[in-house]
Order: C-alpha cells, then structure tokens, then sequence
C-alpha cells in the first residue's frame, strides 16, 4: 500500500507514528509520503514531505503573516498527490488545510479517511459538510463522537484513544519519582507545572497569567514545559517581558521559572498540580492522574467569551470534561482566565485540597469512558479492511 498522511502539529506528528507502525506491522511494504514530523519519519524511515514546524499557524494574523507560506504547503501536497497516486489519503485533525488536501485527493480517486477529526461538534460546524462530501470513514478517537457523526449521515468508527495508550505505555518507563525531580535539578521537592500550550500564540497569551498564580503557592517551584518546535529564546522573552521593568532581584523579584524541554510526559506525571492551556494537553494531564486547572486566555474580553458560547456547541471545552459529559477539571476561559481565579481553582485540587479526590476520581471515569482498544492497531486494520473492500 501506498499511503499519504498529513498531519500539521506536533500531536499529530506523535499519533501518526503509532498509525504508521501499525500500518508496517499489518503489511512491511507499505509505503509512505507524509506531511508531519521527527516522530513519524522515524516509524516510516523516511523524512517528511513537509515538516509541521512550517504549518503551525494559529489564530487570524498569524495565518495572515504567514499565507504564502501555506498556500506553498499546500501546492507541494498536491502536487505529490498527482505524482505518485497513494492507495489512500489518512489526515490527522489540522482542518483548514486537510480539507483542501482531502478535496484534491477525491478528484484524483484517492479514498480519504480522517484519524482525530476536526471538532466539528464543537464549533465550525459547517465543515461537517465538506467532511460528509471527501471523507469516506471517520476513525474517532472520542466516543462521544460517533453518534454526532453518524447523526450527520456518516461513515463513522471508534477506534479507542492514542492519548490513553501511549500515556500508559511511557508511564511503564519513567523513571521513579525522586530520580526524575532530582535529575531536573529540584533536590527532591514537589512542583507546579505550567503547560501554555503548543504555539507562540497561546504561551504568550497564557504563560505570564499561569506564572502569576503559581506565585502564590511559594512552597513550590515552578516548571514550564518547553515545546517542540518552539525556540528557547521566545519563552526568555515571555518570561522577561513578565517581569517587572527595572526591578531588582534584591526587590524581592523572583528568578525566572525553568524551562525544560523534550520532557513534557515526566513533567507532567510527576507533578503536584497544573496548569494547562485547553488542548489535548488536558486529556494527557488526566490520564496522569496529575489535579490541574484548565487555562485559555487568548487576547479575550468578556464580549469574546460571549460570542465564543454562542459559537461552541458543548457545554465544555476541555476533554477530560467532554468525555465524561460532567465538569470534572475547571475550565477558566479568556477573561475568566485570571490569576485570582486559577490560584481559587488549583488550590482545591492540590493535595489536601477539597476537589482533590473528586477530580482523581472523575479521572477512573473518563479512562471507563476511553475503553481499552489500542487505537493506532484498531484503525490500521480498519483502514486495510476500508480498502480491501
């Protein structure tokens, strides 16, 4: 088989290696072009058509800055798609460009499937057409997204959750607690991690609203998870801009956090509590087992927060959430997302806190709710299956 798979963010990249592994397993001569990153060029053995670092734009003006740049992507993609004629095309979530990709592949024949599908449920749900008209199978990875999209007339499949299997897997092989915090330089003490999210964007709107509150719990160091793809100077940047101009140390001004990066699973297993900005990052967290407070600052004032509830279609935004169809993780948005109410919601579900042990507890129900299918294998084979047909 020759297979084509695009996938636009680092996630992404991480998912689509575990589909490509099951896919060599299932049949060693398949072949691969694919738009991703280091993980997936390593489970093919082949480097990436694009890498996802030149197509993780978010937001209006970056798009803008940033479209001649993707309209570039966008033609190579095609372009390999009329070259080499792939057995099929597998996108992975990354919308707005994944659907002009999967538009060219059906006027070439090639069947597409969607492995991690848009948010359709959630908000531009008018995409649900285009997806209806190139999409020939959904392989979700929620549950609660089968019976949206077969509400909607479509072919539609749950496959298990990634996120849960390969959390599970890593889990097996960290190392212990106390080797890990010392080895990161914190001589055995427990931490608060801060995780502002996976682009520019977002860790310059959320990282400095996330470091005021963590201020408040001083018996913890503070920890930022570096990105991949994000250059270490931009989180100093951040980080100085935070501070306080012309202050002194001896005023009583803290140091900087640690960044770290290439650790992000560790880090977030091992930690006290956390703040993560709204993302997939949140279902990881949970599947941790680590308490957090959900974080989406965003630019946003209250006329931005009530346009977006008209916009969404949940009644939540974060997964763990989503999932379990209750409130289990607070959800502090745009400009609800202050230190004052972060420091209220991370203090009740800490250690000792008194929505600690409810939040673990809506944790083992959101893992009930996942299942136990080892998603990568499960599609794979129903994608072999698809085309067999």
């Amino acid at each position: 088989m020759r297979w084509m798979i695009s996938a636009g963010e680092a996630s992404g990249d991480l998912h689509a290696a575990q589909l490509i592994k099951a896919l060599l397993r299932l049949d060693p001569t398949s072949r691969f072009t694919f738009l991703g990153g280091d993980e997936m060029a390593e489970a093919s053995g082949v480097q990436p058509l694009i890498h996802y670092r030149r197509m993780a734009f978010m937001g209006f003006s970056e798009i803008l800055r940033n479209l001649g740049g993707i309209f570039d992507n966008l033609k190579v993609a095609k372009e390999a798609l009329r070259r080499e004629r792939h057995d099929a095309l597998v996108l992975v979530d990354y919308p707005s460009f994944n659907l002009k990709l999967a538009k060219e592949a059906v006027k070439l024949g090639v069947p597409v499937y969607w492995y991690i599908s848009p948010k359709v449920w959630a908000w531009k749900e008018w995409r649900v057409n285009s997806i209806k008209k190139y999409v020939r199978r959904v392989l979700s990875i929620l549950p609660f997204e089968v019976e949206y999209f077969k509400g909607k007339g479509m072919e539609v499949v749950y496959v298990g959750n990634p996120s849960r299997e390969e959390i599970d897997e890593r889990i097996s092989r960290l190392p212990s607690r106390s080797a890990f915090i010392d080895a990161i330089g914190l001589d055995g003490k427990p931490y608060l991690l801060l995780a502002p999210g996976s682009r520019k964007g977002e860790i310059r709107n959320n990282l400095p609203v996330m470091l005021h509150a963590a201020k408040a719990f001083p018996q913890y160091p503070v920890v930022v998870a570096g990105a991949p793809g994000i250059d270490p100077h931009f989180y100093k940047t951040v980080l100085e801009g935070i501070r306080e101009p012309h202050a002194r140390r001896d005023e009583g001004v803290e140091e900087a956090p640690t960044v770290i990066f290439g650790k992000t699973f560790e880090l977030m297993r091992y930690a006290e509590g956390a703040l993560v900005t709204s993302g997939t990052a949140t279902l990881e967290c949970a599947l941790m087992g680590t308490p957090q407070v959900v974080c989406y600052r965003a630019n946003g004032s209250r006329l931005s927060y009530n346009i977006m509830k008209r916009l969404i279609h949940v009644p939540y935004v974060s997964l763990p959430n989503l999932i379990t169809g209750r409130e289990i993780v607070h959800e502090a948005l745009v400009h609800l997302c202050t230190p004052q109410i972060l420091i209220r919601e991370l203090g009740k579900v800490l250690p000792g806190g008194e929505g600690h042990k409810a939040q673990l507890e809506g944790y083992k129900l959101m893992r009930e709710r996942l299942g136990t299918n080892p998603a990568a294998e499960t599609a794979a084979k129903a994608l072999n299956k698809d085309l067999m047909i």
